[in-house]
């Protein structure tokens, strides 16, 4: 365990790190662009250069800690070269701000007010390149922005394998390209690279010119879209700026959704399908309780399911596993005695999209299957021909499969033809609705708190499985 100075505090660093990872995690901070802890050292940046006494200046990303080593990363000829690569970086780097959807969160902007602040130093005219390059139909490129930190296409060689983006040409007409024969689009990881770029150089389409960052807060949530239960946020429109006049719904909607970093179950990453959760959670509601086809209070819904469950003498239950482990312990407490219980894939995995990998990606397109097996010990099965009542939870069930003249007490959030044939349709909460967890295939228990209000008319299925285990009323 070397022990190091750093601007005067000794430091016990850890056998191979490099100064910069022994600053950070002494909460020391080091100016980066160009180094991520999980991408190989590019140093080309030189943002992150420090003084060691006796030795002069170097780069903290890829200086090995070593004995007595006295490191200074705040002193006068360290923000000199700061500044002085801060004019360089900027020289032909547009003034964007006003428009730029990395405002508020640009690398770039951040650096020249702590150690530059000052305009160009260059009188000639700034290198004009691509303003909008099509890199993908999910990514678009601000070459006038792009820095050349290389992250972006060190992620697609190392962390995603795409091989999809390179460096063509050479100087300050150096561009980010994609791969001829290996399409951007093709790799399902590819919008992690938005993330990565430490200014505005990578756009996404999906939020381009939507709104600003400090209009929005990030909810952390799970991404339902596979077994692997990533952590995200979600991020949607603070109440103090809600819309009031020229689109409400933006009140409601989500505007984007980011990787929530996670060592134990997706790092720092995600898939786009995770980017897309708008696509899944703002489909058109159900907001009104059915029997048969006919709406009807939601009062009256709760009392003729009961009445159904009274009499039913062999009832099972198809449980969804996007049900929260809340929700699923409430199902075993209040009806788990009186229902089989079998597991229902609530979603398959859509054309073209990509099964499985040795990432992120997993073929179950579900996130909670393991704690729908945990929770109440169901396993995947169909409800046996003698079942005479069938109460579905959640999308994914084909009715024409279900048992002859069984009757059907049906619980989902989303407009579909089956909620009208159901002899009791009632509408209930979708996630960013509600707060609960999912355990993943590994095990972990992953957290996601509520985003949006539950609409008018819609039950949570936690509260609605104790309703529906009292006893119906009796007529006189």
């Amino acid at each position: 365990m070397p022990q190091i100075l750093i601007n005067g505090r000794p430091i016990e660093a850890r056998a191979g790190q490099t100064v910069l990872e022994a600053a950070q995690e002494n909460g020391v901070f080091v100016p980066t662009f160009c180094w991520h802890p999980q991408l190989s050292i590019a140093g080309n940046c030189r943002m992150c250069l420090v003084e060691v006494e006796g030795r002069g200046l170097d780069i903290a990303c890829n200086m090995p800690v070593s004995a007595g080593m006295h490191v200074l990363t705040d002193s006068p000829d360290v923000r000199a070269h700061r500044k002085a690569m801060l004019q360089f970086i900027t020289l032909n780097h547009p003034v964007d701000c006003g428009i730029c959807d990395k405002a508020g969160e640009c690398r770039l902007q951040d650096y020249h007010y702590a150690y530059n602040g000052e305009a160009s130093l260059s009188a000639d005219p700034k290198v004009h390149s691509t303003k909008y390059y099509n890199l993908s139909s999910r990514i678009l490129l601000d070459n006038e922005r792009c820095i050349l930190c290389l992250r972006c296409t060190r992620f697609t060689h190392e962390i995603s394998k795409s091989m999809a983006l390179g460096v063509e040409r050479r100087g300050d007409t150096s561009n980010i390209r994609p791969v001829a024969d290996r399409p951007l689009g093709d790799d399902p990881y590819s919008d992690n690279i938005i993330d990565l770029c430490p200014v505005g150089a990578l756009q996404s389409r999906q939020f381009l010119h939507r709104t600003r960052v400090w209009y929005l807060r990030a909810t952390p949530s799970v991404c339902p879209g596979c077994e692997r239960g990533c952590t995200v946020q979600v991020w949607h429109r603070k109440p103090e700026w809600h819309v009031k006049a020229l689109d409400p719904a933006q009140n409601r909607s989500i505007a984007r959704v980011t990787p929530l970093e996670n060592p134990a179950v997706n790092g720092p990453w995600i898939c786009n399908k995770g980017r897309d959760l708008a696509r899944i959670f703002e489909r058109q509601r159900a907001l009104e309780p059915m029997l048969k086809g006919r709406p009807v209070p939601l009062a009256e819904a709760v009392e003729t399911a009961r009445e159904l469950i009274g009499r039913a003498r062999r009832p099972a239950a198809l449980l969804s596993n996007w049900g929260s482990n809340e929700e699923l312990a409430a199902f075993r407490q209040h009806l788990g005695t009186l229902f089989s219980a079998h597991l229902k894939r609530d979603r398959e995995a859509e054309p073209g999209e990509r099964s499985e990998d040795d990432l992120l990606i997993r073929s179950d397109k579900n996130p909670n299957s393991a704690g729908v097996r945990a929770i109440t010990g169901a396993a995947a099965s169909v409800p046996d021909a003698g079942t005479d009542l069938v109460l579905v939870w959640g999308e994914g069930c084909d009715f024409a499969m279900l048992p002859r003249g069984a009757q059907v007490i049906f619980l989902n959030a989303y407009l579909q033809p089956e909620n009208g044939h159901a002899d009791v349709f009632i509408p209930i909460s979708v996630q960013t609705e509600r707060h609960g967890h999912y355990t993943n295939f590994q095990g972990h228990i992953s957290e996601f708190q509520p985003c949006f209000p539950r609409p008018e008319g819609v039950s949570d299925a936690e509260s609605l499985f104790k309703s529906l285990a009292q006893p119906a009323r009796v007529h006189a």
